[in-house]
């Protein structure tokens, strides 16, 4: 299940790409979930647990990858139940953030209206306690927030 809280919320963690770079474990980077996420999001290959392959950069370490791509690895993997930021991520991290809350209960902050247009979808808004199914129920419920 999702939970998005819309705004800032004490104890998340606001910049997960730092965060990540001092918490990542080499296995997180080859999981099959993970490669998967690096390949669409970044367009770039897994080649082992410290190389990947960027058309754009070349080869690069995990260091190196977007701040989306970090902050949905931490989604991912990070059991410890933090909340993380998803600012960071653009909107084509939208159906992994989705994916990932299907496998386990993850909650996020956002500081902005992420286009979750992968209908029907569960989320819960945490302001309110609202559920919505769709994209415009989704907004409706980000806008009267703001």
């Amino acid at each position: 299940m999702l939970h998005i809280h819309f705004g800032s919320m004490e104890g998340e963690i606001y910049n997960a790409p730092l965060y990540f770079i001092h918490q990542y474990e080499d296995e997180w980077i080859t999981d099959p979930l993970s490669r998967e996420m690096i390949l669409d999001v970044d367009k770039s290959t897994v080649i082992g647990p410290r190389l990947i392959d960027s058309p754009v950069l070349g080869a690069i370490s995990p260091r190196e990858l977007s701040g989306g791509v970090k902050a949905l690895i931490l989604m991912a993997h990070d059991e410890s139940g933090k909340v993380f930021n998803a600012s960071a991520c653009g909107d084509n991290c939208a159906k992994w953030i989705l994916k990932i809350a299907e496998k386990k209960e993850l909650t996020i902050t956002l500081h902005n209206i992420m286009k979750f247009d992968m209908e029907p979808f569960s989320i819960h808004i945490l302001n309110t306690g609202e559920m919505v199914h769709t994209f415009s129920e989704y907004v409706d419920a980000a806008v009267m927030l703001a």
